[in-house]
């Protein structure tokens, strides 16, 4: 069992994740549920606001929620949920980056369960492009639409030849996006993480020994939320593969 797995079934069991009385609360109120690892009580909350910045919130804490705790039968309605609360804060407000960035984030994680080859089918792979491009339209230097960017590009264009020739994917753009968000947050643990377990594969001569530095700079960085404490988890197995073990 990896370190993420171990950790993530005692936080999960730990938890209590009871909806909050959301209507009485504020945007501040779900993102410190958030950042406590309230993830459901965090969707709660933010749903009730019914802002962008709300379903924001609500559509990042179930996406998270769904990846790292949520058990196999209420996976697919806690998924669902999240994107539907993607599509709720880009109509609240088309011209909210973090908006677009978070539905992307939940279509991808929903694409990850379904596997590359029918995520395309499904043309999952165009939603998520396409959201981060509207994200970047808004703002051309948004980190976090770079940095998701710049995983889409490197995971189709892994799907192999078709899958790159009908999306426009290369990782010559994955890293060009990577380093766009790295030149904005420098010491993102997330990113440093997301580029790192990806770099080996974007750089076939010298990516393994970046990747490396990469995500040990990142397991430096301080945890800020139940979110990083799964991330800082997540770098400990990327170095246990990295190094063989």
């Amino acid at each position: 069992m990896t370190h993420a797995s171990i950790v993530r079934t005692a936080i999960a069991g730990a938890l209590v994740l009871r909806s909050a009385n959301a209507s009485a609360q504020s945007i501040k109120d779900a993102r410190s549920a958030f950042a406590d690892g309230r993830f459901l009580e965090a969707a709660d909350v933010g749903e009730a606001l019914g802002t962008s910045d709300g379903y924001t919130v609500a559509a990042k804490a179930l996406a998270v929620y769904a990846h790292y705790e949520a058990a196999e039968e209420e996976w697919d309605e806690v998924i669902e949920r999240a994107m539907r609360m993607g599509e709720e804060a880009v109509r609240a407000d088309s011209t909210n980056p973090e908006a677009h960035c978070q539905y992307a984030h939940a279509v991808g994680r929903y694409a990850l369960r379904v596997g590359t080859f029918a995520a395309i089918r499904k043309g999952l792979a165009g939603k998520v492009r396409d959201a981060l491009e509207a994200a970047l339209d808004i703002d051309p230097d948004y980190s976090g639409a770079h940095m998701i960017l710049g995983g889409w590009h490197a995971g189709v264009a892994e799907a192999g030849f078709i899958a790159r020739r009908i999306y426009g994917a290369s990782r010559e753009a994955a890293v060009h996006h990577y380093e766009r968000a790295l030149e904005r947050v420098p010491d993102s643990k997330i990113l440093l993480y997301e580029y790192g377990i990806r770099l080996p594969g974007l750089d076939p001569e010298g990516g393994r020994e970046r990747a490396v530095e990469m995500l040990e700079k990142a397991l430096w960085l301080p945890v800020r939320d139940v979110y990083e404490d799964y991330i800082h988890l997540d770098i400990l197995d990327g170095l246990d593969v990295l190094s063989g073990r």
